[in-house]
């Protein structure tokens, strides 16, 4: 399935016990939701643009969730049948940004810092917990997490974003990153691999630099 650009993006926060920790934080007891917005999105091979207002920026490969049919309030059983598949994301955040500010939104929110692809895969449910996740950075691993370490499972994050917001075809949720997270630099190129998914490679530029654009 190829990829179109999400009408909304959820973000979920601290879903790795580790990534948390590395953080200096906890799992939350519930789903800790954040919102990015559309005009984030890049796809496969376009440049991720380091803003000026941060110095710290950071890859975070994550595991993405494609909506393929509309829900609200849905139990997990409909959550599951309501995915049309998983996709690649580099949830970029600059991090010194999410830091000082109480809200994330500007520190995730920058264009270009919601990389995703290189596909939309559909996936058998049975086969959620298996997935895995890598990133590297100019060809070393950086990142490497499996579903079955997530505090809270795939399709019980659709069922319960369910619960918030009414969930549309094409909507992704970011279901959070493992341990390992780091920074960007002008000239690095990332890359977010699932295996059965495919991998995302997007080359990193400051702002101005229009190379890899």
């Amino acid at each position: 399935m190829t990829i179109a650009k999400p009408g909304k993006i959820i973000g979920i926060g601290r879903n790795y016990v580790e990534h948390a920790a590395e953080l200096g934080n906890t799992v939350p007891k519930q789903p800790l939701l954040f919102l990015k917005p559309p005009s984030s999105v890049i796809g496969d091979g376009e440049a991720i643009v380091l803003p000026p207002e941060s110095t710290h920026v950071e890859y975070e490969g994550e595991i993405g969730v494609v909506m393929g049919k509309r829900i609200r309030r849905a139990s997990e059983a409909a959550a599951r049948a309501a995915i049309a598949g998983i996709t690649c994301v580099n949830d970029v955040t600059a991090r010194d940004l999410q830091r000082s500010d109480e809200q994330w939104a500007r520190a995730k929110g920058f264009d270009t810092f919601c990389a995703m692809g290189p596909r939309v895969a559909p996936i058998d449910p049975a086969r959620f917990a298996t997935l895995e996740v890598r990133c590297r950075v100019n060809g070393v691993e950086r990142q490497h997490g499996r579903a079955s370490d997530m505090a809270f499972g795939i399709v019980m994050l659709v069922a319960y974003v369910s619960q918030v917001m009414t969930l549309e075809p094409g909507d992704l949720i970011t279901t959070g990153t493992p341990p390992g997270v780091g920074p960007l630099h002008p000239g690095d190129v990332v890359e977010i691999e699932i295996p059965g998914v495919g991998v995302l490679r997007n080359p990193v530029v400051a702002a101005g630099d229009t190379r890899g654009a």
